[in-house]
């Protein structure tokens, strides 16, 4: 399986929402992830009810929601890391193994026994774990799957996966936890996890030959967060999803206390309440495509978030078990249609060198919103009820999603980012060795003197693009002996990284530097030098310089 061409993307595509699975390595993968997606919500609906039969304290039920997040809150980053510089088959297969062992072992606990409250956070933690080692892997293998101008109907395709097994998993789990018992419930989802593994095994993925060595783990770590933090888009992405995270994971932490104990009901009514949630979701995806002609992600975003809150409002005050059935249909309906919306945004504003470290920081902010959120408002349950603990968090949704509207997720058309190469391999006497440094490179523009405050504006573009793709330093200076003759300079750590840098800059980057190129006035193209320290391995030249170049 190679990797599909980098085409531009839009986050609305003509091509149809089906189009993916005209892909048999796609449709098998996302198969695969549906009976895994299944015995997930079978796993967790099983969960959330056997902890209401071990212990009565709101605050040990939402641990079970802590348990799920917290592993992935701890290792995404680690995951991310690894999702970009090693194999993806052979590491998730290795995942995959790791989960099947596990929900065996909960299975076999359960069955004997010998289940406590503390085993079954300890086990859902070691699932948890699992899951956070995989979904960076998982996520960014999407783009390897399709051509990437179906990138985006591939993706909301993941969604409705996802979302179809929680139409599905709570009703089957409420189901056997009725008929059979927990152990049923938990060897299911054990045999989900081998179906993964029969796909990952037969996935013919071929091995793509990087044009450079591949980043050490700790130095891919660091790009991977420098990039979150330097690319604004993707940085709006993170602020407007912990906005909504945080204060929405309380009906799904307090779910099982609502059936159980304001609703008076069974493991069935639990399922069914989640069942009703996938239902809206499901519906939400098929709609989504015609919606999001019609207005920007966020503003979707931002509408779907109001309505959330109000299904929360109506949860806490609501007994009527048919209405809130419907309540909760809505409510899976404004989920799927926030966290979609989050997920494409996301997805098209990282290009692929970074896209499972990217993955991993937006996963790791998420699930860190779902723990700490969920800690709280069984804290706060706990410290008065149920019922007022999702009016609050219904009424903080509301304010938060007000206070981060400012950050934009972007319009339709989403930024070109596909590598440009459109930078020339260095004229260089020698080839260095490719750990000498720190590297030097300057270029030098020609300016209008009228011009200076426009151009110096426009710098700060590239200033942003510099230090994201591995510059630690960079500044741009006037000579004093003759006005407007500028001189950009920017440092990073060996010459391999420079090459980096060559293989990083986008077409999207690419667009940036011909409008700030478009300042000078010289008659030739801006003259770029490279400088390098440290002590050569056989040259005896430091210096290169090449024209016509257009860094």
């Amino acid at each position: 399986m190679s990797h599909p061409s980098e085409t531009n993307i839009s986050g609305v595509s003509n091509t149809g929402a089906w189009a993916p699975f005209q892909f048999p390595v796609f449709r098998m993968f996302w198969l695969a992830t549906l009976g895994s997606n299944i015995g997930t919500w079978i796993n967790t609906t099983t969960s959330g009810w056997v902890m209401t039969d071990l212990s009565a304290s709101p605050v040990m039920v939402s641990l079970v929601q802590v348990a799920t997040s917290l592993p992935i809150v701890m290792f995404a980053l680690i995951a991310g890391a690894l999702a970009d510089t090693v194999d993806h088959r052979r590491y998730l297969i290795v995942t995959q193994i790791w989960m099947t062992f596990t929900a065996a072992l909960l299975a076999i606990l359960t069955a004997t026994g010998q289940l406590s409250a503390w085993s079954l956070l300890a086990l859902t933690f070691a699932l948890g774990l699992g899951t956070a080692m995989a979904m960076p892997a998982l996520s960014a293998a999407i783009a390897e799957l399709v051509p990437r101008n179906l990138l985006a109907q591939a993706i909301v395709l993941n969604s409705l996966s996802m979302n179809v097994s929680r139409s599905i998993g709570p009703a089957i789990g409420g189901l056997l936890l009725a008929q059979l018992g927990a152990w049923a419930a938990y060897g299911l989802n054990m045999i989900s996890f081998i179906g993964m593994i029969v796909m990952l095994w037969y996935w013919k993925r071929l091995p793509v030959e990087p044009a450079l060595p591949p980043e050490r783990f700790f130095k891919a770590l660091r790009a991977g967060l420098r990039y979150s933090w330097m690319a604004s888009s993707f940085r709006a992405v993170l602020v407007r999803a912990t906005a909504f995270i945080v204060f929405s994971c309380s009906v799904w932490a307090l779910l099982p206390l609502i059936a159980r104990h304001e609703l008076a009901g069974n493991p069935g009514t639990y399922g069914f309440l989640l069942t009703s949630a996938g239902i809206g979701a499901v519906i939400a995806a098929i709609v989504l495509p015609r919606i999001r002609t019609h207005t920007t992600r966020g503003h979707l975003v931002f509408i779907a978030t109001m309505i959330y809150a109000l299904t929360t409002l109506a949860i806490a005050i609501m007994r009527n078990e048919m209405l809130l059935y419907t309540i909760m249909a809505i409510c899976g309906a404004a989920w799927l249609t926030v966290l979609s919306s989050l997920q494409v945004a996301a997805q098209i504003s990282v290009p692929s060198w970074v896209r499972g470290r990217a993955l991993s920081l937006y996963i790791m902010i998420f699930f860190a919103g779902m723990t700490l959120g969920s800690l709280l408002w069984g804290w706060v349950a706990a410290h008065t009820n149920t019922p007022a603990a999702l009016l609050i968090s219904a009424v903080c949704a509301v304010i938060a999603a007000v206070l981060v509207r400012k950050f934009s997720l972007g319009s339709h058309e989403a930024p070109d980012l596909a590598p440009s190469g459109h930078w020339p391999h260095p004229f260089i006497a020698e080839e260095p060795d490719e750990n000498r440094g720190p590297v030097l490179v300057t270029v030098e523009y020609e300016i209008s003197v009228n011009r200076r405050t426009d151009f110096l504006h426009a710098m700060q573009s590239l200033k942003i693009i510099r230090r994201r793709d591995g510059a630690f330093s960079w500044g741009v200076f006037e000579n004093l002996a003759a006005p407007g003759h500028y001189v950009e300079i920017f440092q990073v750590d060996s010459w391999l990284d420079h090459l980096r840098q060559h293989a990083r800059i986008t077409r999207e980057d690419q667009r940036i530097q011909e409008a700030i190129n478009r300042f000078h006035i010289g008659e030739s193209a801006p003259k770029v030098s490279h400088f390098a320290g440290g002590t050569p391995v056989s040259s005896t030249r430091y210096d290169s310089t090449i024209t016509g170049s257009t860094y």
